[in-house]
């Protein structure tokens, strides 16, 4: 009886070190909905009602009781678990900063996306894809605004890490921000695959 005892009292420790444990993974779906609203918002594309909530109390009623109940006797035996849940902050002022001039370059790059000339990279920056749709006189101008958009980017990426004080979330925050680029491009813009190959959206 007393073996049972130690060994029920050492799985339930077991349950709340692998609580503790998984809270300090990188949110990924928390980054996601945050890299979506930043660029949505750079590249003037609002989002759809249904887009900006979900319904989370109609997601817990489509849950099984036997998950739900799961769930609530954690909630109770660890609160403290759901306090410690990152909250994925990407709105520090430094973010807002860098989020507004990109915004406003926005407006001059367009054409160049729409034209061929400029894509995303596979590492979320950009870069030339087709120099001869680019004019001879206005190389050097979309040159610069390549360079000023690729730091704004890097110090974007860089600034919410710094804001959630994981700066080695930084790689990850990267890859999130490559894939919604992507998905957020318009019919026509190019990107690089996974391979670095351009490709024609």
């Amino acid at each position: 009886m007393k073996i049972m005892r130690i060994s029920g009292l050492f799985s339930l420790l077991l349950l709340l070190a692998a609580c503790v444990t998984i809270n300090i993974y990188f949110p990924a779906a928390q980054a996601e909905e945050a890299a979506e609203r930043i660029v949505d918002d750079i590249l003037g594309k609002p989002q759809s009602d249904s887009e900006k909530s979900t319904d989370k109390k109609g997601a817990a009623l489509e849950q099984p009781f036997y998950q739900y109940l799961a769930s609530q006797t954690l909630d109770f035996l660890v609160p403290s678990a759901q306090a410690a849940q990152p909250d994925f902050n990407a709105s520090s002022p430094a973010v807002r900063k860098l989020q507004a001039s990109m915004k406003s370059r926005n407006s001059a790059l367009l054409p160049h996306y729409n034209s061929g000339a400029v894509g995303f990279t596979r590492d979320a920056m950009i870069a030339i894809h087709d120099a001869g749709a680019i004019s001879l006189k206005d190389r050097n101008k979309v040159q610069g605004l390549i360079s000023d958009e690729n730091k704004d980017r890097s110090d974007l990426y860089r600034a919410i890490a710094d804001a959630n004080g994981h700066p080695e979330w930084e790689p990850e925050i990267r890859s999130t921000f490559a894939r919604t680029w992507v998905e957020k491009a318009s019919g026509g813009w190019w990107y690089q695959n996974a391979k670095g190959a351009w490709v024609q959206k």
